[in-house]
């Protein structure tokens, strides 16, 4: 298998809000969109994501087709997430959990989307 690229997709009630936070809080920008669609492409990611209106009658299979949410998790490792961490939160974006360090050399943050999407920053220490 030679896979050439990775996306993640996810359904969210309102498309434009969590593209709108991921173009303006991580760089992403806009690859393609439609009614109820936005791709989005990093310009140092090989990860594309990709958000769905809740709901879209294309989804397959529609017995999954709820929001994206409980547990979900978008991580980014990044090097300086202290940096990142003042400059996301000094935005106004809502901090879900201040930079914290685990014994096993994690130092994290999180914040929320206006979907509720948690957006998960990392640096091993």
């Amino acid at each position: 298998m030679n896979i050439i690229q990775t996306a993640i997709s996810l359904n969210v009630a309102d498309v434009h809000a969590s593209a709108e936070f991921a173009k303006s809080q991580f760089g992403f920008r806009e690859a393609m969109a439609a009614d109820g669609f936005v791709s989005l492409e990093h310009p140092t990611a090989s990860t594309h994501i990709i958000f769905l209106a809740t709901g879209l009658g294309t989804f397959r299979p529609a017995e999954i087709a709820g929001s994206a949410g409980q547990g979900l998790l978008v991580v980014f490792v990044v090097d300086d997430l202290d940096a990142e961490y003042r400059r996301i939160s000094l935005s106004g974006a809502r901090v879900v959990t201040e930079p914290a360090t685990e014994p096993w050399g994690e130092r994290y943050c999180q914040f929320a989307d206006p979907n509720g999407i948690v957006w998960q920053l990392v640096q091993w220490v």
